[in-house]
């Protein structure tokens, strides 16, 4: 069971990751019109229409790690501390208050992306890549650490 929520919460990752990769992308460096290459197109998104799937996908994704949290610190997290990865532990660490931030930052984001206007465009720059940063962070932690020590190992 703990092997197919962990495989649940990493495609609701994958889903995430892309879709904030795709707007921080676009808010950032937004791509010429028209956008003839991959990597232009790739950035050529509407940038608003990612908010509420990001909202949806990061709101189940965290419900998903919060299931499994219990799991991984009475099983998982004793085993990575006895083979002393410390950086790894403490990555994963981070990875806990980084999800907490950016689930409290989940308002603020909707706010600034469904604001009209350009008085909006730095905030909305702003708090996309601090999201994107924590889905980032969370994605590669969460990752490298069941690369050491999954569920099914």
């Amino acid at each position: 069971m703990w092997t197919i929520l962990l495989i649940i919460h990493g495609l609701l990752a994958v889903a995430l990751l892309g879709a904030i990769t795709h707007q921080v992308l676009n808010a950032w460096l937004p791509a010429p019109k028209p956008a003839t290459t991959f990597e232009q197109r790739f950035r050529a998104v509407h940038g608003g229409g990612y908010v509420n799937a990001i909202i949806v996908l990061y709101i189940f994704s965290f419900i998903a790690g919060a299931i499994i949290y219990p799991e991984y610190r009475v099983s998982i997290r004793v085993v990575v501390e006895q083979m002393e990865a410390w950086a790894e532990n403490g990555a994963f660490e981070l990875k806990e208050h980084f999800a907490a931030v950016g689930m409290a930052m989940l308002p603020a984001y909707w706010y600034c992306w469904h604001q009209p206007g350009a008085e909006h465009h730095s905030a909305r720059k702003a708090i996309t890549a601090i999201l994107a940063f924590v889905v980032w962070w969370n994605f590669l932690t969460g990752h490298i650490l069941n690369n050491i020590r999954g569920f099914g190992a």
